[in-house]
């Protein structure tokens, strides 16, 4: 008798998990698993895809001697900041630990329970990853022209292993300023690649010929111009990816919001700096518009979820604006930046992420907030620009005593492309007597 009883409980237990509700409810389930795992996955193909926008950017805004020099500190960037990131990195930004950094986890090892992922852990490492890399990557067009390439591969290792997950711990994994909101990453990646571009600026010191002895500016034109907005049209393609994808969930709604607030907020950067550097120089400025786009994309990253389309507006307008008078300041304060990556990354992410204690819909000082979120906001910004202008600073003066971080006046003049890597990225437009010498050096 007890037999039956078992056997005919069993039945209805089967009958219920193979019940048409029951299995709705478990395939829901998996597809939206599923679908958050592929948008996550697209998002960090396209965020990756903008290390390639960085590559035009950079080599657009420079001279021609060294945009091979250019290229490869990016792919480096990406290459050395992938295993990096996976040995350590991602551990010290989410692995457990206390406020300040996490110390478990390493080579992707470890549980990672406490993140509550929705997703598989490997597919958000992939999207963390590309961040770490783009953190990185922005100081390369600050340090351009002038670098040693093994002094900046140590930059590139300590940068993405240590400088930036720290700061992403603090803010994403759990750390002591967790409660500040940065969606995206103003902060923790703009202004963090910002900050150490500063550093670098300042450690490596003017390219020969940038001022006179009186503390006027010369301009040294980039050699070309529609390389650089190529690249400004990718990172605006991949920022798509950077904002939206930050929600790791293809099933959260409020992705199309975002795509709107970023959109508006790159536009309205466009414009606004256009019309000031046409306003200040009486023609509209082709790399200040450019660097708009750039500035009010920044600006609107760390809010572009908490802020409605009025203040995406708002944010990249004045975004636009400021990113030509910063680019102005630094230049008067002869720290050298061929690209504006400080004006761009590190002074309008700062900007941003302050303008959410001020427009952010829920808890914006506008909105009847108070000054709490503000506050908030402004901790965040001063710490972070602390620890990584400090860190890297450190870093930079550690290696140029030793290894040195700065090429030869010869070295310099000549171009990172022949000095340092033994090739030229325009051959039909290097003089004979450099074809020699690069065949000479190849047979040795």
């Amino acid at each position: 008798m007890s037999r039956r009883v078992a056997l005919l409980m069993l039945l209805v237990l089967m009958v219920v998990l193979l019940s048409p509700t029951a299995l709705a409810a478990t395939t829901a389930e998996s597809n939206a698993v599923a679908i958050d795992t592929t948008w996550t996955l697209l998002a960090a193909f396209l965020v990756f895809f903008m290390q390639a926008g960085f590559a035009m950017v950079e080599a657009g805004f420079t001279r021609a001697k060294n945009a091979g020099n250019i290229i490869m500190k990016n792919i480096m960037d990406v290459s050395i900041g992938a295993v990096v990131y996976w040995i350590c990195g991602f551990a010290f930004m989410f692995g457990v630990g206390n406020s300040f950094i996490g110390l478990d986890g390493f080579f992707l090892n470890g549980s990672y329970e406490h993140l509550g992922l929705n997703i598989p852990l490997e597919a958000f490492w992939v999207f963390q990853s590309v961040f770490a890399a783009t953190a990185a990557t922005i100081v390369s067009g600050a340090a351009a022209e002038r670098t040693k390439y093994t002094g900046y591969l140590i930059y590139s290792i300590v940068i993405s292993g240590v400088i930036y997950p720290v700061v992403g711990h603090w803010i994403w994994g759990g750390g002591w300023l967790s409660n500040m909101i940065d969606f995206a990453g103003s902060t923790v990646v703009h202004s963090v690649g910002g900050w150490a571009a500063l550093a670098a600026a300042i450690v490596l010191g003017p390219r020969l010929g940038k001022y006179n002895k009186d503390g006027s500016a010369n301009a040294l034109p980039g050699h070309n111009l529609l390389m650089a907005a190529l690249g400004v049209f990718i990172l605006w393609f991949g920022w798509f990816g950077f904002n939206t994808g930050s929600t790791v969930a293809g099933t959260d709604l409020s992705i199309g919001s975002i795509a709107v607030t970023t959109n508006l907020a790159a536009a309205a950067g466009v414009v606004l700096a256009m019309l000031t550097s046409w306003i200040k120089y009486g023609k509209a400025d082709v790399s200040m518009t450019l660097n708009g786009a750039l500035a009010g994309l920044v600006g609107i990253t760390a809010g572009t979820a908490a802020v409605d389309n009025v203040g995406a507006v708002i944010i990249g307008a004045l975004s636009g604006i400021l990113v030509v008078y910063a680019v102005e300041l630094i230049d008067k304060l002869q720290a050298d930046d061929p690209v504006g990556a400080v004006a761009v990354h590190g002074v309008c992410g700062a900007f941003g992420t302050l303008m959410v204690g001020l427009l952010a819909t829920d808890g914006g000082l506008f909105y009847g907030g108070g000054l709490n979120l503000l506050l908030t906001q402004a901790k965040g910004v001063i710490s972070v620009a602390v620890w990584t202008f400090s860190t890297s600073y450190i870093l930079f003066k550690a290696v140029d005593l030793t290894i040195g971080m700065r090429v030869s006046e010869e070295e310099e003049k000549r171009g990172l492309d022949l000095t340092e890597h033994n090739s030229v990225s325009y051959p039909d437009f290097v003089p004979l007597h450099a074809k020699k010498s690069i065949k000479v050096s190849k047979q040795e």
